[in-house]
């Protein structure tokens, strides 16, 4: 069974108002005050001068229990939104494990589902172990992303991306945060991405709030429990009014999905999910036993949950 050993997060110390930034992401006035008052956002991490490989590096470098077990990994994945990000030759995930001394690691990166990319790369890593049949193995799951251009600095009409990372140590049969279901789902019309037209953005908007649920919903089932007995939900930090529709489709407690990232954070890429899972754990939401939900969407129609006990 796959689970989670560590999760370590890395955010750049610099915090950037959403407002200083109206004239570099094209904002009107009345954008603003949509994506303050209405989309609950506010502040954004960036680390300048810093490139992906860094912001990998220094989650990384916060795990503590990857110390002195370094051959025991044999996976390192980048989970990556972008499907490009560096000039070839260069690839951050391979820099990353030379400088990680991770020797016996074989290294890739997957884009496949955008910021959903995530908890495919958890449910993976799981996969690839079982098939390896070493139970001391370990894969070294890895996020991080710059807003290096103008078009992946926004969701248009939904959120502001910033910049973070997460390195997650996955394991299988290790008794810590273990995966109970995964669900993912893809809504192929959507593939244009970001280039959708207004019709499709339309369909999108009014389809998104049932795919999140049915996604959760899913991975819940295949859990074996059932949405009430979901202590938390750790989402994608798109926007506040999302989750709010998706909790009144659902009847699910707002107050039981952890937002309070949102406004300092923004959206950062396929890490949001284990953000809040840190967070959760300083601000003492989880306790052992408490069954959980991380929640992901790709731009392109992909939606995914996880549910874990802690």
């Amino acid at each position: 069974m796959t689970d989670l050993r560590e999760v370590a997060v890395y955010l750049p110390p610099q915090r950037v108002a959403i407002a200083s930034l109206q004239d570099e992401l094209g904002l009107t006035d009345g954008q603003l005050r949509v994506f303050e008052r209405f989309f609950g956002l506010s502040h954004i991490r960036r680390e300048p001068g810093g490139t992906g490989y860094d912001l990998m590096l220094a989650a990384a470098g916060k795990l503590s229990e990857l110390r002195g077990q370094e051959d025991r990994i044999r996976y390192v994945i980048q989970a990556r939104t972008m499907p490009v990000v560096t000039a070839y030759p260069r690839s951050d995930v391979h820099e990353v494990r030379r400088a990680l001394g991770l020797r016996r690691a074989e290294a890739f990166t997957m884009v496949h589902q955008a910021c959903a990319s995530g908890l495919l790369a958890v449910d993976l890593a799981g996969r690839l172990l079982a098939a390896q049949g070493d139970p001391d193995a370990l894969a070294l799951v890895m996020t991080g992303e710059k807003t290096f251009t103008t078009a992946v600095k926004t969701v248009p009409g939904a959120a502001v991306n910033g910049e973070g990372a997460a390195a997650l140590l996955v394991g299988i049969g290790g008794g810590h945060d273990r995966v109970l279901g995964y669900a993912a789902r893809t809504y192929g019309r959507f593939n244009s991405g970001l280039g959708l037209t207004d019709d499709s953005n339309a369909d999108f908007q009014q389809v998104y709030p049932n795919a999140v649920a049915e996604a959760l919903l899913t991975a819940v089932d295949r859990a074996g429990i059932s949405l009430v007995d979901v202590a938390l939900v750790l989402p994608h930090n798109v926007n506040r009014v999302s989750w709010v529709r998706v909790c009144r489709l659902l009847g699910f407690p707002l107050e039981r999905v952890l937002l309070d990232n949102i406004p300092e954070t923004g959206h950062c890429f396929c890490a949001d999910s284990f953000i809040n899972f840190r967070t959760a754990q300083e601000l003492g939401r989880l306790q052992p036993g408490d069954r959980y939900v991380m929640a992901a969407v790709g731009v392109g129609g992909f939606f995914s949950a996880m549910v874990f006990e802690h």
